[in-house]
């Protein structure tokens, strides 16, 4: 068994106040470990530290005047509190302002040493309420010995491409901070099954609670069965994840009848894909 414990921290910020949101994040994630001391990993939902305001509220300057730049004095603060705690972090995200100016969506992770082992810049921004510029890269990092881990934040489940560019990569397990206070947030419940069954891997969707967001955070295994799913208050999901079952469901099938992935490493380099300019595709690289 390869269990990873994971805290999803179902929560809002203090509108508007970046340093109030701090500590109360900081409150919480020492809450964590104190609490279930076996949890390795904390997520958060989008935009958590950015301190936004609701959803009809904030202004596209808002981003402008919170965004950070990655790494700075923000990743350091987040890398002390690591170390201090010795959990795996993923933070939510973060208004990034990259060297051009632009200014990003970005999920952050650092490991218990304190160190920015992932950043990723969200593809698909919801538009047109959101106003950063769109990243271009899938990223995934690694738990030594335990999993490999894919970021995706909030829209992005509405593209199946960035699923299974990460499931591509070997992710075993996303995480996607989430920040919906609007009726479509049972789709996105459907859509984390949905890219769970399809691409065989575990999808922790973890929302904001209100009034900011719905809530209904939730962890979805690899056979798209949902392990836990939140109300609309503030909650802690704690879950253990057996990554080995990943594993299985690839080699056995999804409940024993489905190897999509083998399948597809099979026969998809023969498939003509003219939406993806007549590329063909390519067998996953093996695991190191």
């Amino acid at each position: 068994m390869r269990p990873l414990a994971i805290a999803a921290v179902q929560t809002a910020p203090v509108s508007g106040d970046v340093e109030a949101t701090w500590k109360k994040f900081a409150d919480q994630v020492r809450g964590v470990r104190a609490v279930f001391p076996h949890v390795s990993l904390v997520v958060f939902p989008e935009l958590y530290l950015a301190a936004v305001d609701q959803l009809l509220d904030e202004t596209h300057e808002y981003a402008e005047r919170v965004a950070v730049t990655v790494p700075g004095d923000l990743t350091g603060r987040l890398g002390e509190l690591a170390r201090e705690t010795g959990l795996w972090l993923v933070p939510g995200s973060v208004y990034e302002r990259g060297p051009d100016g632009k200014i990003f969506n970005s999920a952050l992770a650092l490991d218990p040493s304190g160190r920015l082992v992932a950043s990723y810049r969200k593809c698909f921004p919801w538009q047109p309420f959101e106003g950063t510029d769109p990243g271009d890269e899938m990223v995934v990092f690694d738990i030594p010995g335990v999993a490999r881990v894919g970021l995706a934040i909030c829209y992005d489940g509405a593209f199946p491409e960035v699923f299974r560019q990460l499931a591509w990569f070997g992710a075993e397990v996303v995480l996607q901070p989430t920040l919906t206070a609007t009726r479509d947030r049972d789709l996105e419940v459907v859509l984390a099954r949905a890219n769970a069954i399809v691409n065989q891997m575990y999808v922790v969707s973890v929302n904001a609670c209100g009034p900011h967001g719905l809530g209904q955070s939730l962890v979805v295994d690899p056979e798209g069965l949902v392990r836990q799913q939140a109300g609309g208050n503030e909650e802690v999901i704690v879950d253990v994840l057996d990554l080995d079952a990943v594993t299985r469901v690839h080699e056995f099938g999804t409940f024993g009848l489905n190897r999509m992935w083998s399948q597809m490493d099979e026969h998809g380099p023969r498939l003509h894909l003219p939406m993806y300019e007549g590329g063909h595709y390519r067998p996953r690289p093996e695991r190191g």
